[in-house]
């Protein structure tokens, strides 16, 4: 087992990992920028290391800055969290190069989820459900226009290299062609720094539905079950839940049965999550393989009663994970909250916290590196917190999440609070009656 692990991140998950590493008796290093030189993981590691100016780009994605770091504490793994560098194969591979271990996935394995293209490809060939579009990048307008024709409208065009919806467009017909594919190409060479497109069929009113799994360097591969990701804004996560109100056992079978040979055709180690699109008559569709821990992990965890911080990192050090798929034993809820304005078109709200006061309970758990008096820097995600409620119905969870959201308090800021009370009283939402598209016609009042 490793002695000491550095964060390559920052905020909630970065004093997310610090808790399992304690628990596990190993030491950590924190690394900060100078606008997060009072965060709570700062505090709460057993060494910190100030790698840069605010910009991420002078610090957390500053390779040369976290290497020294590691070298200067002696650390002998680096957990990169998510975002960040967690999927970045150079940065696994300068790991590997100098006797670190990154803990997470090999660099073939990143590389070969996080070119969009390429993962579709090998899902194909593994015999995962993708959805039907176009082999390869498109190569200019005439080629996407055409190519269009082919697939039939509405169709989609995606980056090769991103996420987040970053670099993505739809198009209901043929003369918004020109204007999205010159849009998408320039989002996506400014995000990934490659502004390579494609195109898929655009499922309509589907639901984002993800698949956790784990694999270790034995060949072993187990799920997780599912979460439900489909309230969400302009392609950002805004509430997850497991399990989805959408699922079946059927469904829940096949999709974690997809997500396995997913994850075995790259041999892959590590936890990791597959998602996909599932439409209303509940045929699924392989969208993308996330190779890194993610933001509503906590969902799972509570559901299956399962650290996968814990598993992440025994796993990295060559322990067996269990090797048996693992299903919901209770309902969970996660509601992210971010330093944004609901009522004003959730405009970012950096600032100080003057109050603050965080929920509690049963069935009630916090995920946040903030407290009264911490300045939200403006440099980085709005996400603050994250709220999780557990109960033995979805009901009930709700219910919790609605008594658990009244109750918390941050002042200083304008935060998504009231979207999430708002959300959690409304009669659609409750019956589980949404898809990604749910949002677009819900109004703050």
């Amino acid at each position: 087992m490793f002695k000491k692990i550095l964060i390559a991140n920052r905020g909630e998950i970065a004093l997310r990992i610090i808790r399992t590493c304690k628990e596990m008796g190993i030491k950590t290093v924190a690394v900060y920028s100078t606008a997060d030189k009072d965060s709570l993981h700062v505090k709460f590691a057993d060494e910190a290391v100030c790698i840069g100016k605010p910009a991420s780009i002078d610090s957390y994605l500053n390779i040369p800055h976290i290497m020294a770091a590691v070298e200067i504490t002696n650390a002998d793994a680096i957990h990169p969290g998510y975002g960040f560098l967690a999927e970045n194969a150079k940065f696994a591979q300068i790991c590997f190069d100098h006797g670190i271990k990154f803990i997470g996935p090999t660099p073939a394995m990143i590389n070969s989820m996080g070119d969009k293209i390429t993962a579709k490809e090998t899902m194909i060939v593994s015999g995962v459900p993708v959805v039907p579009g176009v082999e390869g990048l498109l190569e200019d307008v005439n080629h996407a226009k055409k190519s269009a024709k082919k697939v039939g409208y509405p169709v989609i065009l995606k980056a090769t290299a991103g996420g987040g919806g970053k670099g993505m467009r739809v198009v209901w017909s043929e003369k918004e062609m020109e204007r999205a594919f010159e849009t998408a190409k320039i989002e996506a060479g400014a995000a990934f720094k490659n502004d390579g497109i494609y195109m898929e069929k655009y499922v309509e009113e589907p639901h984002h539905i993800e698949i956790q799994i784990a694999g270790d360097q034995y060949g072993n591969v187990c799920h997780l079950s599912e979460r439900d990701c489909s309230i969400q804004r302009r392609h950002q996560k805004l509430v997850e839940e497991s399990p989805s109100p959408f699922m079946t056992p059927e469904l829940r079978e096949r999709m974690g049965e997809a997500a396995i040979k997913a994850a075995s055709a790259i041999n892959y180690e590590s936890v990791g999550t597959v998602e996909f699109l599932v439409d209303k008559n509940r045929d699924f569709y392989f969208m993308e393989m996330n190779t890194r821990i993610q933001v509503e992990h906590c969902v799972t965890e509570e559901v299956v009663n399962y650290d996968l911080i814990k598993e992440q990192i025994k796993i990295a050090a060559g322990e067996k994970i269990s090797g048996r798929n693992y299903y919901p034993e209770m309902h969970a809820i996660e509601c992210r909250i971010n330093a944004e304005d609901p009522y004003n078109d959730f405009r970012p709200s950096p600032g100080r916290i003057t109050v603050l006061h965080q929920p509690g309970g049963h069935g009630v758990r916090v995920d946040s590196h903030c407290y009264a008096g911490y300045v939200i820097p403006p440099y980085y995600d709005s996400m603050i917190g994250k709220l999780i409620t557990m109960a033995q119905t979805r009901d009930e969870a709700i219910d919790t999440m609605y008594r658990a959201l009244s109750e918390y308090v941050i002042e200083g800021i304008k935060t998504t609070i009231p979207f999430h009370l708002q959300l959690m009283q409304n009669e659609q939402f409750r019956k589980g009656n949404f898809t990604t598209k749910f949002l677009e016609d819900f109004k703050m009042v």
